[in-house]
Formats: structure tokens, sequence, C-alpha cells
């Protein structure tokens, strides 16, 4: 079993319930991100909902670097080993090319990509040591093409970490004790889209279901999985085949 579980992102959304649904499951959790109070709230929370686990916490910017580095190996010596990291950390801004705003995209593929980037390095570093590991890479139904408007650099970030993911996986196939990843969520309800139009987000589901469905999809270790399956997976496989044209008319 993967009892120690190291979640990038996890002060709030996604990585905050994916947290609390590994926490039911009392698998041990170190939780990073940038707003400390929250992340200091959560792990109160946890500790109330699993008395049995323990939780690190640490502060960190996954886009810098040198430390996302020293913050995965600080909680390699705080639990022992790292069983499974889960690469969550990551923004959903961004806006139209070529009108002015190419600081905010910037952000985004920094964010999303380059720092996923270091991430993965971190973790396979520890992973590779260990001879055991599994790294979970949080991608985006945003990934199976290129989308228009804000969405184009968002888009291509998360394509590009389910390349890097796959790249990995590919890297490591022979090796049976460390696996890779990949999820795909379709849309999630959690604070960061809440004022988003529901007519724009067909399928969209609550937060603790979502989750719940997350952590089930990631102990089972698939080389990728859709999250939820239905109507994900089919969707995917037409937004991947059907002509652009027609993938414009529905995005």
């Amino acid at each position: 079993m993967r009892k120690n579980i190291l979640i990038t992102g996890a002060s709030s959304g996604l990585g905050a319930g994916m947290a609390r649904e590994f926490a039911k499951r009392n698998y041990n959790l170190a939780l990073c991100a940038r707003r400390m109070d929250r992340l200091v709230a959560l792990k109160d929370e946890l500790e109330r909902l699993a008395p049995g686990i323990d939780v690190w916490i640490r502060e960190l910017d996954v886009t810098n670097d040198t430390q996302v580095f020293d913050v995965f190996r600080a909680f390699r010596e705080d639990m022992g080993r790292v069983d499974r990291v889960i690469v969550n950390a990551g923004i959903g801004s961004g806006a139209p090319l070529g009108k002015g705003h190419f600081h905010d995209n910037k952000r985004t593929v920094e964010t999303n990509f380059t720092a996923a980037l270091a991430q993965c390095e971190a973790a396979m570093e520890i992973f590779r040591a260990q001879n055991a590991g599994h790294l979970v890479v949080v991608s985006s139904m945003s990934a199976m093409r290129g989308l228009r408007g804000s969405m184009t650099a968002y888009s291509a970030s998360k394509a590009g970490v389910a390349v890097l993911a796959e790249g990995l996986r590919a890297d490591v196939l022979r090796k049976r004790s460390i696996k890779v990843s990949t999820i795909y969520p379709g849309y999630i309800r959690t604070e960061l889209n809440e004022g988003i139009d529901q007519r724009k987000t067909p399928f969209i589901i609550d937060e603790t279901r979502g989750c719940k469905l997350l952590a089930a999809a990631i102990e089972r270790e698939p080389n990728r999985a859709y999250v939820p399956w239905w109507p994900w997976a089919a969707l995917g496989w037409l937004m991947r085949n059907l002509p652009l044209r027609w993938v414009v008319r529905i995005s």
C-alpha cells in the first residue's frame, strides 16, 4: 500500500478535496501550497477527521524551482519515504493571444507546465532513489485539443503536462515499481470557478463528488483516467477526432 502521499496546490479546490478523501482512507499526507494559513486550517481539519494519520504542511510557490526541490526533499525526510506525489498545483487564467495579455498567458504556462516539470523532476528523484513510487499528473479535458480565446494557453499547458507524463511513463515502463498516471478531470465546481456560467460547463459536478472520484481513480493507478469517466471518455475521443471547426462550435 502506498501510505504516504504528497499533494501540491493543497490549500483549496481539488488539492484540498483530494486531501480530505485520502485522509478518510487513512493515508499520511504532505501538503504544500502558497497560502500557509489555509494549510494550517486544513491540517487541523484532517487530523480531526482521521486522528490516526500524520499530516505535514509546508509553504510552496511551485514557480520557485529551488523551493520545489527543497520542499519535496524535506517532506521525504519528514515521512521517511514518499509513496505517491500528486502534481496538482495550477491556475486557470489566460487571455486571447495578440490582445496585450502576454504576461497572463506566460504565467499560466509557467505555472501549469514549467512548474509541473520541476515537481515531476523532484518526485522522480525521490522515486528513483527508493526504486518505488507513483507519480500522478493532473491534466485537464482541455488538453484534448487546442482551444480558442482565453483557453488557448491553458489548453496548451495542460496538453504539455499530459505529454510530459506520457514520456515519463515510457521512461519507467520496465520499472514495475514506479508508475505514472495522467488524470483528465472534466468540469468540477470549486471555489475557483464558482462564478462561471453553468451553461458553458455542461456535465459539471460538485467538488465533493469530483474529489471522491479523483481519489478512487488515482488509487487504481491507471496509465490515464477521465474523471468522471462518463461522459468525458467519450467526449475526449470526440474532441480528439472531430474536425477543428466542430470542436470550435462546442468549446
